[in-house]
């Protein structure tokens, strides 16, 4: 059984829509869903804010590559263009962190190859992951520069100013076992 941690958002179209239509799709494998926060845009390119959320799915059936797979899948399935470099987009679902709880030498999956990078080596300089990502696993950890750290203590060094800029949206996604 693995258990990924997934950054999803969008910025174009019905955003929350796109956001509940990659809930959907990861169908009983969702785990968990944290609360939907609206964020400006990361990376310096002029556009509207992002809808962020986090998803923990668990699937016996994938590895990173699997996760890689199913989440390239969903953006395709949300008609995502990669036009430019942290553009414009109508979802975007980035695999942050791949577990394997069967091993308890290595429970965090690293990954370096050309296609797949994990942990995701931006996770912990974004705040519209790490709060969400507290929201619905307070005792997250993630493994940066070969150190597992705590989420919480990621968050916290990161700027001030981009904390307070990840606001809680009014709205919500729904998991599989959940009515709208």
């Amino acid at each position: 059984m693995t258990r990924v941690v997934l950054s999803i958002g969008s910025n174009l179209g019905d955003r929350l829509a796109r956001l509940q239509g990659a809930v959907d799709a990861l169908g009983e494998r969702v785990v968990a869903v944290s609360p939907v926060y609206q964020t400006a845009p990361w990376g310096g390119v002029d556009q509207g804010p992002f809808l962020n959320a986090i998803v923990i799915a668990e699937d016996s059936g994938l590895d990173g590559p699997g996760w890689l797979q199913v989440a390239q899948q969903l953006e395709r399935d949300a008609d995502r263009v990669r036009a430019q470099k942290w553009g414009p987009r109508t979802l975007d679902v980035d695999l942050v962190s791949v577990q394997d709880p069967a091993n308890p030498e290595a429970p965090e999956v690293i990954s370096r190859s050309d296609g797949l990078t994990l942990p995701h080596p931006l996770a912990h300089l974004r705040a519209f992951v790490l709060v969400p990502w507290l929201a619905v696993e307070p005792e997250a950890t993630l493994i940066v520069a070969d150190e597992r750290r705590s989420v919480l203590d990621l968050l916290h060094e990161v700027d001030a100013s981009e904390r307070e800029a990840v606001e809680l949206f009014a709205a919500e996604l729904h998991g599989p076992d959940e009515k709208a």
